[in-house]
């Protein structure tokens, strides 16, 4: 599938001052996102934006009307990075740029998002098998005035999957916090028949995307 990007200016402006300590903040709670940027070895320190009580009404993970998961993808990573950097200078915190990243898991026009229960995710399952599906990894960057946005788009196709073995899977309870009902790298792994596009960003960070961001922002990769 093509690559698709986004500059979004918050304020039309550019970055006025070097960038001198080689660090971004990640918004993001999720350990997969953190073990990738590592993998490239991108220095980093965690902002969580749930730890700022103002922000949590400001990033509600839920698509809009009308709108696509590709799109929905790109408003939320780029609405964590602008948050991220403004709870960042409120905060008084180093200069640093904020990363924010969001995945959307698409089957046909149907969102599936994190699992609610065991239930919801063995029922997730069950569409999924014998299926393709689409999965939408956006990656943000924020600082001062500018702030930019890539887009990874992956197709997966499950294998039919038995009753059985979609009961088992749930019970060892990976599905419960992955969008789509299941973790790529993990025991799902056994599930997928074939993708077509970025591995790292059906697990959560697409790294050649993201690598692309940080070199837009001054970072040297490798």
């Amino acid at each position: 599938m093509p690559r698709e990007e986004n500059a979004c200016p918050v304020r039309g402006g550019t970055i006025t001052m070097p960038i001198v300590d080689k660090r971004v903040y990640l918004a993001s709670r999720s350990p997969r996102r953190r073990e990738l940027l590592k993998q490239i070895g991108v220095n980093f320190e965690l902002l969580m934006l749930r730890s700022f009580p103002e922000s949590r009404a400001d990033v509600v993970e839920t698509p809009q009307p009308g709108e696509s998961p590709a799109d929905s993808a790109v408003r939320l990573a780029r609405k964590k990075a602008e948050i991220g950097w403004l709870r960042s200078e409120q905060r008084g915190l180093r200069r640093l740029p904020v990363m924010g990243a969001d995945t959307v898991v698409a089957l046909d026009t149907s969102f599936l998002g994190k699992p609610a229960s065991s239930a919801d995710a063995a029922e997730m399952l069950t569409r999924l098998s014998g299926r393709e599906h689409m999965v939408h990894t956006a990656v943000a960057m924020a600082l001062e005035e500018r702030c930019e946005v890539k887009l990874s788009t992956t197709s997966v196709r499950f294998r039919e999957l038995e009753a059985d073995e979609i009961r088992n899977y749930v019970s060892t309870g990976e599905p419960m916090d992955k969008a789509g009902g299941y973790a790529i790298q993990g025991r799902a792994a056994t599930f997928i028949e074939r993708i077509d596009g970025s591995y790292s960003g059906v697990v959560g960070l697409p790294l050649f995307e993201t690598s692309q961001l940080l070199k837009l922002f001054g970072f040297s990769m490798l």
